[in-house]
């Protein structure tokens, strides 16, 4: 009797499945459900909120004091543009001099390329916030120790943009390649390392600077935009004002 059970419940499952794509329903078409827009344009029609606003207040008042404080003053302002520049001049001869200081001995170039300079330094009062207008970046102030093999590779990517380099004076043929190139007054030595002040992110082969790639930079610890600002705070103590100027670097 068990047995004669089994079959008939089989059967009718066989009988089930047989039948079951003739009383399919249609296939299920997804429609979307959006939520209502809740969504409201940000403008100054829309009050502060006051928690919001209470929880930013200190941080505000600190940043605003920090920003807005004065470190020296420029004549003149001190600007970009393609090839050798004022400001090109001022913030490489920085780092050259600071990146000396951290390592304890004399360091050959200094390096900033066009791209890294965000914006001029204004005429007037300089600000905190203007270096960090001029350098919004954390890049570390690092040294290179290169070959003058790669040195050499350096001038011949820079003449290509005109780039003026510091401590060292250079000529840019009419093909584009650099000529008489002059280190601290002496031609470039293939069998010498030099010392280089630059960024982290150009030393590790930015803006296709990748010939210094393979070469393990030395730490300074010293953001290069806090160099800027440490050096100008220098010279307003010094009773300088903060000036650059065009030296004929490249020529």
């Amino acid at each position: 009797m068990h047995f004669l059970r089994s079959r008939v419940a089989a059967l009718g499952l066989l009988t089930a499945v047989a039948l079951a794509p003739a009383c399919q329903r249609a296939a299920y078409q997804p429609k979307a459900q959006l939520a209502p827009v809740t969504g409201l344009p940000v403008g100054k029609s829309i009050p502060d909120d006051p928690t919001a606003a209470a929880t930013i207040a200190p941080y505000r008042q600190r940043v605003t004091s920090q920003m807005t404080e004065v470190i020296g003053t420029a004549p003149v302002a001190i600007t970009k543009n393609n090839g050798e520049s004022p400001l090109s001049n001022f913030t490489s001869d920085i780092q050259r001099m600071r990146a000396s200081k951290e390592i304890g001995q004399p360091v050959d170039l200094g390096v900033m390329s066009n791209g890294g300079l965000r914006a001029p330094i204004p005429a007037g009062s300089v600000t905190v916030g203007s270096i960090f207008e001029l350098m919004p970046f954390e890049n570390e102030l690092v040294v290179l120790d290169a070959p003058g093999t790669v040195v050499q590779q350096l001038f011949d990517y820079a003449a290509k943009a005109k780039m003026p380099v510091s401590g060292a004076f250079y000529t840019v043929s009419p093909e584009g390649k650099p000529e008489n190139v002059r280190i601290n007054g002496q031609p470039i030595d293939p069998a010498r390392t030099y010392t280089i002040a630059i960024s982290d992110y150009l030393a590790s082969g930015g803006d296709n600077m990748v010939f210094f790639k393979p070469i393990k930079f030395r730490h300074t610890n010293v953001l290069l935009r806090s160099a800027f600002i440490d050096a100008i705070r220098e010279q307003t103590k010094q009773g300088k004002p903060i000036e650059a100027r065009l030296e004929g670097r490249v020529k």
